[in-house]
């Protein structure tokens, strides 16, 4: 057998409440080699198209990748791949912790979900022994107190579990699944897929080893990396204040998103910055087999909910339900963070749509009766708590919100969706694209699964490049995507790659250590351009074009205040970058892959 691949695929049939376990195709690891490579692969052939994703046809599946649960550095992700009910497009969601390490000592590489059970249900999987609990008694729980009644139930306070809260039950497009309390894969609506197949959870302990083909070189370069990480300045940063440093560059350069991606700067970041963040930071933490420890534990110190703890928030949270709310206490993000982690809901997303509603409260668009009679206003705390709350259960102005912002606004109209921030469906994460950030904005637009800051993150790099200009964008989009996707298929953490500056050489060098395959650079590049297209073909076949490439037209608005005051990214400047982009991947342009390109990189059956 190859190294670091179980070679097994557990197949869940929820309607019979039946399972299989299947070979994987070492053929398909070959090319695709694991996590959203092999995920995004296993969906394409499976799902017919137009699958409506709350239906009990579409599926969920659950990929790791060779390198999980190794030694490596950060191999502890696993990515939960399905059709996103907020964009009707591919939707990949990754999580960290521990469950993925698991899953892979349990014997699979990948979990494929299917149908609808009758009832509520929850899996139980111990190595070659799976069953079906009933979860009426889960039903209603938020995902943490479920978590903790589902180690009790099979006994054993050291299962792994991956959960959905009310949200997912009431599918919401902002559902996430979360595993461990604080680690999620968070955007797009994946909670809501599970819980419109009625599952609850999943608990997973595994007792079996993973063979590495060369285990004394994965031993080498583990020590070696660690040895370098640890001496680097960003990545001994990113130990002491965790994701949370990242506020004070956007802030810097202008890209903060604040008062719903208004402007670039916030007045009170100092109070949400990373210095802020350390102060309230009790416990670092690590995922499994990760040396940098950016998870932190916080407690709030003051209010209400004095001496509460949670993981996180990390920067993401910090933004949209700091800046972006006009918010500038850490406790009460810490708060409004614990609020959404129980519920089950994406920070990204929630906050994103809040800023929104705020907006239309303030233009006139939403009166007092749409929203409930709430006072809905930027710095509200407690207004914006209960409203969590209700779109949680979907209760009154909550029904809309769950949505998401796109659908919220096209239901709204009345020029709600001029402000409404998200691509292709889904809400901009904590960057601001603008005239400080065209890089962002080409990301935002070509990414699949819609505005993403996973697939390419031009932050530092950006500002070597001529400001307010599309030059060389492109190019640094594509470099930073490919940078990411051997990865995000392996399957390791984003971070310990970005900060040791990891490339394409050292993925090929890592998975043949780890698999055994001769693995050179140009299969690494390959690999990138492959699962690109694969991905772009997907979102073809399900009806988006490149009119979908594009941004929120408040981007293209010129900044009102700042270093860039007058200055806008514009639609002229986006369709060049995005032309050029296309060209890169051997697309036309209209963003269709050419015959070539498919037969060049083995995807002939796509013509």
């Amino acid at each position: 057998m190859i190294g670091g691949y179980t070679g097994k695929l557990l197949r869940i049939d929820l309607t019979r409440r039946q399972t299989a376990v299947e070979d994987i195709d070492l053929k398909l690891a070959r090319q695709f080699i694991g996590g959203r490579g092999y995920g995004a692969k296993l969906l394409f052939d499976e799902l017919k198209p137009f699958t409506d994703p709350l239906s009990p046809e579409n599926k969920i599946i659950y990929a790791t990748g060779p390198v999980t649960g190794t030694p490596v550095l950060g191999a502890n992700r696993y990515v939960v791949v399905t059709k996103s009910p907020e964009t009707g497009l591919f939707l990949d969601s990754y999580s960290g912790g521990c469950f993925a390490p698991e899953m892979k000592f349990a014997g699979y590489d990948f979990m494929i979900i299917e149908g609808k059970s009758s009832a509520p249900v929850s899996l139980w999987i111990k190595d070659d022994r799976i069953e079906f609990h009933d979860a009426a008694h889960l039903w209603g729980k938020n995902a943490w107190d479920a978590e903790t009644q589902l180690k009790k139930d099979v006994g054993d306070p050291t299962a792994r579990v991956s959960v959905i809260g009310p949200a997912g039950e009431k599918l919401s497009n902002l559902a996430l699944i979360q595993n461990e309390y604080y680690h999620q894969c968070g955007r797009g609506g994946a909670g809501a897929v599970m819980g419109s197949k009625n599952l609850k959870a999943i608990v997973v302990r595994g007792s079996r080893s993973i063979r590495i083909a060369d285990p004394k070189k994965v031993m080498a370069m583990l020590r070696e990396t660690i040895d370098r990480t640890d001496t680097m300045k960003p990545a001994v940063a990113r130990m002491k204040y965790g994701s949370p440093l990242t506020l004070d560059s956007t802030n810097l350069f202008g890209i903060l998103p604040t008062l719903n991606y208004k402007y670039g700067q916030f007045t009170g970041a100092s109070q949400i910055d990373s210095v802020a963040f350390r102060k309230k930071v009790v416990r670092d933490t690590s995922c499994f087999g990760c040396t940098i420890g950016c998870t932190k534990v916080t407690r709030i110190e003051a209010g209400e909910h004095a001496g509460d703890e949670m993981g996180g928030p990390e920067y993401e949270t910090n933004a949209l339900l700091g800046s972006n709310l006009g918010i500038a206490n850490m406790d009460e993000v810490i708060y409004l963070n614990m609020l959404c982690d129980s519920l089950g809901m994406d920070t990204i997303g929630v906050g994103n749509v809040i800023g929104w509603a705020i907006e239309c409260c303030e233009r006139g668009i939403l009166s007092d009766s749409d929203v409930d009679g709430m006072d809905l206003k930027f710095g509200n705390v407690p207004v914006i708590a209960a409203l969590i709350t209700k779109i949680a259960y979907r209760r009154g102005i909550g029904d809309l919100l769950a949505k998401g912002v796109k659908q919220a606004a096209r239901e709204v109209g009345k020029g709600s969706e001029e402000f409404a921030m998200h691509v292709k469906g889904l809400e901009y994460p904590a960057y601001r694209p603008g005239p400080a950030s065209p890089g962002f904005g080409l990301a935002y637009a070509v990414s699949e699964r819609g505005a993403c800051h996973r697939r390419a993150w031009p932050t530092i790099e950006e500002q070597m490049l001529e400001p307010n200009s599309g030059k060389g964008r492109a190019a640094l989009v594509k470099r930073l995507y490919d940078q990411r996707v051997p990865w995000h298929c392996a399957l390791t953490c984003d971070f310990p790659v970005l900060f040791r500056g990891a490339q394409i050489p050292e993925a090929a060098q890592t998975l043949t250590a780890v698999t055994g395959w001769d693995l050179t650079t140009t299969d690494m590049q390959d690999l990138c351009d492959r699962v690109a297209t694969l991905l772009k073909v997907f979102n073809l076949r399900e009806g988006a074009t490149e009119v979908d490439d594009t941004l929120a037209p408040r981007s293209f608005q010129p900044d009102e205040t700042g270093m860039n005051r007058g200055k806008a990214l514009t639609r002229e400047m986006l369709l060049e970058m995005r032309q050029e982009y296309y060209t890169l991947r051997g697309w036309d342009k209209a963003g269709v892959p050419t015959p070539s390109t498919l037969h060049k990189l083995g995807l002939s059956d796509l013509i």
